[in-house]
């Protein structure tokens, strides 16, 4: 079947890539010289895939430099803070057909997409060892026939998917359903597609390793791009380090500290056996309790 479009989700905080994605989109994180979601535009068009949408939500603004650069066109989820994903499908669900579906912070090693594909699918990598991911199963015809959260020797979810028209019209009609239920304010939609195996019908796509990259931290993007390791581009751990009369290259093991009210409140991070936090408000560095392990 022909590609109609791909949908770019851009609208959540990525709170645990704290603190660069407190000063910037973790899309418009620059990655190896090239700022990911930069990447994966060029790679779509380079496949052929006539349109191309971006829900856009926290930093919005960030991305509208992208119109007149690619001629991708901007969906607004604003319901990105009190909503997990699925209202970001809810807000593309008019132009949800034959699509791709993308995380914007994905980094594709290899162009992983073209303009026609058979059936929808779940991009995966194998874990031979135990991993957390969210693990796959699958029955005789090779669709999904079930999920886990952690396991071993299995095919986890890693990075874009696809679904077909059937498959966009049966999940839409569930999510309709579902949408305005408290319990689905909070869920991703592959929670909402995990409790539906049994119409949604879709397969694994199997990469190799090295193809599909995810960067959850700042300690991840470092092992992918050393480069960050001396040079964080965030001016907070810049100011951080100073103050500590330390290099960037010491601030390690960073996270964020999470707020009820806002996308984050600050973040911690280990340096010389010391933990630190720093609250994004106030400006204030100070040692915490070491955390427990």
């Amino acid at each position: 079947m022909k590609v109609d479009n791909a949908i770019i989700m851009a609208a959540g905080t990525s709170s645990r890539f704290a603190p660069l994605s407190y000063e910037r989109h973790k899309a418009l994180t620059v990655v190896k010289g090239e700022v990911l979601i930069e990447r994966q535009i060029e790679q779509l068009l380079a496949a052929g895939v006539p349109e191309i949408y971006i829900v856009t939500g926290y930093k919005a603004e960030q991305f509208a430099y992208l119109v007149p650069k690619y001629g991708v066109k901007l969906l607004h989820n604003p319901d990105y803070l009190t909503r997990n994903n699925n209202s970001s499908i809810w807000v593309a669900r008019d132009v949800l057909r034959n699509s791709y579906l993308c995380s914007s912070d994905n980094y594709f090693a290899e162009n992983p997409f073209r303009a026609e594909v058979d059936h929808a699918y779940y991009a995966a990598e194998y874990a031979e060892g135990h991993t957390a991911e969210w693990c796959m199963s699958e029955d005789e015809a090779g669709n999904i026939n079930a999920v886990t959260i952690g396991g071993e020797k299995a095919w986890y979810m890693l990075g874009h998917t696809f679904w077909s028209r059937d498959f966009s019209e049966r999940f839409l009609s569930i999510l309709e359903a579902e949408y305005e239920l408290p319990e689905t304010a909070d869920k991703l939609w592959e929670k909402i597609f995990m409790a539906h195996l049994d119409v949604l019908k879709m397969k694994i796509e199997k990469y190799a390793p090295g193809v599909i990259y995810e960067f959850d931290t700042l300690d991840e993007l470092r092992q992918f791009d050393e480069s960050y390791r001396r040079d964080t581009r965030s001016a907070l751990l810049k100011e951080a380090a100073a103050r500590l009369g330390v290099r960037e290259e010491d601030l390690v093991h960073i996270t964020s500290l999470k707020s009820r009210t806002t996308a984050a409140a600050g973040f911690a991070f280990d340096c010389g056996g010391r933990h630190y936090g720093w609250l994004y408000d106030t400006g204030e560095l100070t040692e915490l309790a070491p955390e427990k392990t």
